[in-house]
């Protein structure tokens, strides 16, 4: 086949119906034209030359050229595509390195093989393109919801024929026990769209919780529009759901408005997720109040949050609690997603014994340790003394708002507290040594007696063994095993040494040995809130 004027036409208006078929831009055809044409001719002028192919976008004329390289003297290789200054001065005025010399040769004869290879490469970078237009397609829906009809079951998995390609939906992301036909429709979430070789790959769901908030927003008017926002979502697929909203405008109701008029709304979302119960729950900014919210239909007695820990306690009526746990533990489960925090639940009755407990143990302490009547020593307590470093150190003047407490007595609480702290150091201390605790420890600012005694008996006998300690392994923290939320334990923990104390003492100890730069510190630190900033401006 050669490149004649009776079909340099032919190319374009081809270019134009490959394009309109596969809905790509008609000049990735054209540029995948030139290239298999310049493949043919370096077939047929030797495979070293630099052989280009330029087709007129208007006439369709193809222009063949060969290109030579201008190079330094001692870094020719190929001397087919490339020349040096000297040489290409035949062509040019001022050769420079880089420069291009550029010669018209005549168009080739493509033969029986070399016009299959041109059509393999068409074919080829159309495939190309088109994948590339799908992925970025479906790139753009992805977190949406799209309707497809179902083609297939392999294994399990559902192939979604969603007009300009396939998707999945695989086993696990199917409602409870789900089962579809071939040309049923179905409607689900874009999960994920990833880009792999043999084209775009489309991740379906029907139990993200994001799919029910997107079926909110289609049932809602006023979600669309932004008057309502959903702040947060929890699901147990197929079962039961929770969903928190907030409005923007005070007039509007916006448990209300998703509910609809006589449930309309809300029965829409229900219908499509297969029954599942949904409780709808007004967002509330302070924590307790959003937790009492999210516990619903249960009664919440009392909150006490700690969030250090990340945890929070909730105290509920004795005939409450298995209402406020909820078959097999959905309903705090579900509430604990939504808050982002762990949910313990405990009766009145519980807490009541809980509280009488810890408060017999300070009572103890404060008996034993200070020579105390009871009486005095549960006054103490009950005044919100929990150890003996408060009664030692506190302001005097607190100690003299208790009743029956004058300068006196006070002084001589505090001396008492004093002296047992003492010697409780310097017991630690002994023991420590005996340990073999090293001088270098005993010397770090930030840990007392009985600390070091604690990191010695786990083998921490040096600063050097100090500073190669993670901060959890000193304060505690929570890690997550099989999708639950395990504690582990911190050597310093009873001293209730926080998270960002053990980062702070372990950093100290680590620039003491000279194993951090405080100068590189101090400008990652900068580096890190210069991000964070930026971040914030962009509304990430």
């Amino acid at each position: 086949m050669a490149i004649t004027s009776a079909n340099q036409l032919e190319l374009l208006q081809t270019a134009e119906a490959v394009a309109r078929e596969k809905m790509i831009d008609p000049d990735l055809v054209i540029q995948a034209m030139e290239e298999s044409l310049a493949r043919a001719a370096k077939s047929r002028y030797g495979a070293e030359m630099d052989i280009r192919v330029s087709i007129d976008r208007k006439t369709g004329r193809a222009t063949f050229t060969r290109v030579r390289t201008v190079v330094e003297d001692d870094a020719v290789e190929n001397y087919q595509a490339e020349l040096t200054a000297a040489q290409a001065k035949q062509y040019l005025a001022d050769p420079q390195i880089g420069d291009e010399v550029i010669d018209e040769v005549p168009p080739v004869d493509l033969g029986r093989i070399a016009a299959q290879s041109a059509k393999q490469v068409i074919l080829q970078k159309v495939r190309e393109a088109e994948r590339d237009r799908q992925y970025e397609e479906f790139q753009d829906r992805k977190g949406t919801i799209i309707n497809g009809t179902v083609k297939r079951e392999e294994y399990g998995n559902i192939i979604v024929d969603i007009g300009r390609g396939e998707a999945i939906l695989r086993r696990n992301e199917k409602i409870g026990r789900e089962s579809y036909r071939p040309n049923d429709r179905i409607r689900a979430y874009v999960k994920d769209v990833r880009r792999e070789t043999r084209g775009p790959q489309i991740f379906l769901s029907r139990t993200d919780p994001q799919f029910m908030a997107e079926l909110f927003k289609m049932e809602v008017p006023e979600i669309y529009d932004g008057i309502i926002e959903i702040r947060a979502v929890a699901r147990d697929p197929g079962s039961r759901a929770k969903i928190a909203v907030i409005s923007n405008d005070g007039s509007i109701d916006p448990v209300g408005a998703c509910v609809g008029m006589r449930g309309s709304r809300v029965q829409a979302v229900v219908g499509e997720l297969q029954g599942e119960k949904i409780d709808i729950i007004p967002w509330n900014e302070d924590q307790a109040t959003f937790l009492v919210n999210a516990l619903q239909p249960a009664e919440v007695s009392k909150v006490v949050i700690d969030e250090e820990a990340g945890k929070i306690e909730v105290v509920v009526p004795d005939e409450q609690l298995s209402l406020a746990i909820g078959r097999r533990g959905q309903n705090v489960r579900l509430a604990s997603q939504l808050t982002g925090l762990d949910i313990d639940i405990l009766t009145e009755a519980e807490e009541s014994q809980r509280r009488q407990a810890e408060f017999a143990v300070r009572t103890k302490l404060f008996v034993e340790a200070l020579d105390l009547d009871e009486f005095f020593a549960q006054l103490l307590v009950s005044e919100g003394f929990t150890n003996l470093e408060e009664v030692a150190y506190v302001d005097v003047d607190e100690l003299l708002s208790i009743e029956g407490v004058d300068e006196g007595t006070a002084e001589e609480l505090q001396a008492r507290a004093r002296d047992v702290i003492e010697e409780q150091n310097r017991k630690a201390i002994e023991a420590a040594k005996e340990l073999g605790v090293e001088d270098s420890l005993f010397a770090f600012e930030g840990l007392t007696p009985q600390m070091i005694e604690a990191l010695a008996k786990d083998g921490v006998k040096s600063l050097e063994d100090f500073a190669t300690c993670a901060d959890w392994e000193l304060a505690g923290g929570w890690t997550t095993v099989d999708g639950q939320r395990v504690k582990d334990d911190g050597i310093l923990e009873p001293f209730d040494l926080s998270l960002e104390d053990a980062q702070t003492l372990v950093m100290t100890a680590r620039i003491q040995l000279g194993w951090v730069d405080p100068a590189e510190l101090e400008a990652e630190s900068e580096a890190d809130e210069a991000e964070f900033d930026g971040d914030e401006e962009v509304g990430v």
